[in-house]
């Protein structure tokens, strides 16, 4: 197990490319818009993580045990024992690093995600399920966009879903 948590380290440390990391945050690129909330609830069909927007929702249906750690990280209560994103905002402490911002896309029904970090001032962005980009920016603090379209076509506008029961 320590042989793999090493390897986990000298592998993020070869593919960011060094140690420190740089404070300045990434602004908005066109047409995206930056994630104003997060909220996690439980629907009849499992945990949703609700990401809003200019008066507009977008639901992610996450698994339980990421819909805890982005619970969590909202709350800014720790858990017993780390989780995954847990293990990783830690790594990424210890190296210098930091989570610049996620990036949210849909691609036909599937959310897709990236993640932007830092360490000593490179910058490298990558690929992660939509739920763990979301759940590192909120340990780090750091903005979530997603697309204007993705805002367009899977949202319903906030005020509908106050009428709402609590499932979606």
């Amino acid at each position: 197990m320590r042989f793999g948590v090493s390897l986990s380290i000298l592998a993020l440390w070869a593919v960011v490319g060094g140690f420190g990391f740089s404070l300045a945050q990434t602004p908005a690129s066109e047409g995206q818009v930056e994630i104003q909330d997060v909220t996690v609830l439980m629907s009849q069909m499992g945990p949703v993580v609700l990401l809003k927007a200019q008066n507009r929702v977008v639901p992610i249906f996450v698994d339980p045990t990421v819909a805890g750690s982005i619970d969590s990280a909202i709350r800014g209560t720790t858990l017993s024992r780390p989780l995954s994103h847990d293990l990783m905002r830690t790594i990424l402490r210890e190296f210098g690093g930091t989570v610049l911002r996620a990036n949210i896309s849909l691609k036909g029904e599937v959310y897709y995600g990236e993640l932007e970090i830092s360490i000593e001032g490179n910058r490298k962005v990558f690929d992660s399920r939509s739920s763990d980009a979301i759940a590192l920016a909120i340990h780090f603090q750091a903005p979530i966009y997603v697309d204007q379209s993705v805002l367009d076509q899977a949202t319903r506008e906030e005020s509908a879903n106050r009428d709402m029961p609590p499932t979606l």
